[in-house]
């Protein structure tokens, strides 16, 4: 089984999270569902590094901060996730999407109204209770 370590970030601008939507995906359980921005961590590279790039990548913006969250652990049909989130607040919500097909900004309390990759529901969870 293919284990995979990646980084989320939950950027939030004022009460907002950002939440962007998946295009096609190799694996259908995945594509087409919202998940927090992020991506694989590179050899040598530490997660808050990786967090830092992956966003500039992604959505071509700058995160001023960054604040670990929490890990989660989630097996999927053909691989095994370990995903590190990390809160990231940025003043304006002014992005570019280079691989995803929609964003909304959301309360904590609207989270749940969006279908989640699986692995990301923990984290929706632990925000809603949080809010």
């Amino acid at each position: 089984m293919k284990k995979i370590e990646v980084v989320a970030a939950i950027i939030t601008c004022g009460d907002d999270i950002l939440c962007v939507q998946r295009g096609a995906a190799k694996y259908d359980y995945i594509a087409n569902k919202f998940e927090f921005p992020g991506g694989k961590i590179e050899e040598g590279e530490t997660p808050d590094q990786a967090i830092i790039r992956e966003i500039q990548e992604e959505l071509h913006i700058a995160l001023p901060e960054v604040t670990y969250f929490a890990t989660i652990e989630h097996q999927y049909p053909d691989f095994y996730i370990t995903m590190h989130a990390y809160k990231c607040p940025v003043i304006t919500k002014d992005l570019t999407l280079t691989e995803h097909i929609s964003q909304q900004w959301l309360r904590p309390h609207q989270l749940n109204s969006l279908d989640w990759a699986a692995a990301d529901i923990p984290f929706v969870e632990q925000l809603m209770v949080g809010s």
